[in-house]
């Protein structure tokens, strides 16, 4: 009978195994490192692609804080014009309560009363003037008690007045402007 030697050819066949091994193995890394460059190029592309577009947030949000410093400054320019307006409005509505003070001052002065001077601090208007006697001015007050738009008068001083006439003194008196109380209610 005939021997076979099968060694050569096993041995033959670990060899083709073994190469077929590492060619697969060399492929698998190759792979790996062909896999692993397109996970960092693409990982560089997607940090770059963000820092991009934080360079372009913060380029708008530098616009967008001009702008709000922009409104913040129109804001005060509103404010003070609205402010400005109600001044104007304020002063619109009470021109004509001065123009009634004057009506009612000049009503409420009995015959034989002059006035001298007149001045106005606050509410407060302040009277000098000469009378003819003590009654006049005692009527002026009461006139001016007794009306609408004064209130309170206090008189501070009353001194002769030789020049004016042997009865006739000076005055001075203190009196409060307000609105009546009609008007203040808005009625």
């Amino acid at each position: 009978m005939a021997t076979i030697n099968l060694l050569p050819w096993r041995d033959q066949y670990r060899q083709d195994k073994k190469k077929e091994y590492l060619g697969v193995l060399g492929a698998c890394g190759v792979a790996a490192l062909l896999a692993g460059y397109i996970w960092v190029s693409s990982v560089q592309g997607d940090i770059a692609n963000q820092q991009e577009r934080n360079g372009i947030l913060t380029a708008e949000i530098a616009i967008l804080e001009k702008k709000v410093v922009e409104i913040r400054d129109l804001k005060k320019r509103r404010e003070a014009l609205l402010s400005r307006m109600k001044v104007i409005q304020d002063l619109q509505g009470t021109r004509p309560i001065i123009v009634r003070h004057f009506d009612e001052l000049v009503r409420s002065i009995p015959d034989g009363v002059y006035l001298n001077t007149l001045s106005r601090k606050g509410s407060e208007l302040r009277i000098k003037g000469i009378a003819e006697s003590n009654n006049r001015v005692s009527s002026f007050m009461r006139n001016l008690d007794q009306s609408d738009w004064f209130a309170a008068p206090n008189l501070t001083g009353v001194s002769a007045a030789p020049d004016e006439g042997d009865q006739a003194n000076s005055f001075e008196l203190i009196v409060a402007t307000s609105a009546p109380k009609d008007k203040k209610e808005g009625k």
